[in-house]
């Protein structure tokens, strides 16, 4: 069995295009765009890897510049992406980021991706098993049918290999109608160890709204963990046995795009160090909080260092 990361996350990495300079209206903005890094769990593999994980990606990418700028990303960043693969029967994702009245507004162009051409063969086996836990999203099943079948035949490959398998309820309703969202979602996570949803999403999925509601709701599919992230007021951490509001912290937030994915880093990077829910959720709530201080998705992931310092100061 080969030698993997501890942390191996699968899913769809997108290239952002940032409008640079944009009127208030939510109008195209110009010509002028600023080159970026997104995707959910991509995002969350870096800012893993920069609180000091070992992580991998499994993912596909086209054969264009746009895959070969990630291939330089996850290098700098000392993710593995040896299980990438590049494709030609298919692009890498790309989305626009234009900013309006009402916050950031996103156009995709990622139907047909690479990533989304994934099938249950394509998924490394062997890579996943001797890994310590699988970190895969909704987002990561929703991009299409044969992705959504390759994420579970990666959860059943961590499964039977005792890997623990976390899952971010991340909910995208341009990619799928929420009756089948729910159904998929629910599944997934009854076959996870770890649910990492945010309070939004879950309040969609569930039909409840109260936070406390929402954990039990994913303590009975059989999680063993529920991190439900709250905003600006933090997280409630939930196991069978105990439940806590960790606060989040104060900050200069700008911009609050990845924030979910610092989280989810910083919870998993933590947590297989301590084995301790709340503690790994206080030194994520601190992560999420300084991610939001810069612009983008990956620019702003903090080092262990930075997260660290803060933390000693709460």
């Amino acid at each position: 069995m080969p030698t993997s990361p501890d942390i191996v996350a699968m899913g769809e990495p997108m290239y952002e295009f940032n409008s640079a300079r944009g009127s208030h209206d939510g109008k195209v903005a110009g010509r002028n765009w600023l080159g970026g890094f997104g995707g959910d769990t991509s995002n969350t593999a870096i800012a893993a890897a920069r609180l000091g994980a070992s992580v991998g990606y499994i993912s596909a990418l086209g054969n264009d510049p746009f895959g070969a700028a990630f291939r330089d990303l996850w290098a700098s960043e000392g993710v593995d992406a040896s299980q990438v693969s590049t494709r030609t029967d298919g692009h890498t994702a790309v989305y626009f980021v234009n900013h309006g009245p009402d916050g950031h507004q996103f156009s995709y162009l990622r139907a047909g991706s690479a990533a989304s051409r994934m099938t249950p063969a394509d998924v490394p086996i062997d890579y996943i098993r001797a890994a310590k836990v699988l970190h895969v999203s909704a987002i990561s099943q929703a991009i299409s049918p044969s992705a959504c079948d390759a994420v579970f035949a990666a959860i059943s490959a961590a499964r039977e290999a005792g890997v623990l398998v976390s899952y971010d309820t991340n909910l995208r309703l341009k990619l799928w109608p929420l009756d089948r969202a729910r159904a998929v979602i629910h599944a997934a996570v009854a076959q996870s160890d770890i649910c990492l949803p945010g309070l939004d999403d879950a309040q969609l999925l569930t039909g409840l709204h109260d936070p406390g509601a929402i954990a039990d709701f994913y303590l009975k599919l059989g999680v063993e963990v529920v991190g439900l992230t709250l905003g600006k007021a933090g997280a409630l951490i939930a196991t069978p046995d105990r439940r806590e509001i960790i606060p989040g912290i104060q900050c200069a937030a700008i911009d609050a795009t990845g924030a979910g994915d610092a989280f989810d880093g910083g919870f998993l990077t933590e947590f297989l160090a301590t084995r301790d829910p709340f503690s790994a959720a206080r030194f994520a709530n601190v992560a999420a909080g300084l991610s939001t201080e810069g612009w983008g998705a990956v620019d702003p992931l903090p080092r262990r260092a930075t997260v660290e310092a803060r933390l000693a100061r709460i």
